[in-house]
């Protein structure tokens, strides 16, 4: 499936008081990641949201495997685990500059109707770049 490789720099206000990356940061890193990968495919975030459609995140899990600490540099690479339709779902490796597996993630995200608030299909046109 479509994968895409990010690259983040930890920033000393994503530490916690021992010196590691917060628990609750994994979550915006993994955002920036799926951004960049949507918009690595055409899609824009915005427009999706302006047309109507919003992705609410429906599940998130992660495994932490070695701490983060301030100023390392991460790649963060994103796969699609299968063809959405009313779900998608990503899957995400990180990875230190060392190239060692730091932490590794799945997410579920919903396509909702933002008027309804009602899950609704993959729109086409996103479903047409994936298969493309």
């Amino acid at each position: 499936m479509k994968s895409h490789k990010t690259f983040v720099k930890v920033r000393y206000a994503e530490t916690d008081q021992m010196g590691v990356v917060h628990h609750g940061i994994y979550p915006q890193y993994l955002e920036i990641a799926r951004l960049e990968w949507l918009d690595d495919l055409g899609i824009s975030y915005k427009s999706m949201e302006e047309e109507g459609i919003m992705l609410p995140v429906f599940e998130l899990n992660l495994k932490y495997h070695k701490p983060i600490t301030f100023d390392e540099k991460l790649l963060i690479e994103t796969r699609l685990r299968e063809m959405p339709n009313v779900k998608i779902t990503f899957d995400y490796l990180i990875f230190n500059e060392k190239g060692e597996k730091v932490t590794s993630a799945v997410s579920t995200l919903v396509f909702m109707d933002a008027k309804s608030r009602r899950p609704v299909r993959c729109p086409s046109y996103i479903f047409e770049k994936l298969q493309a």
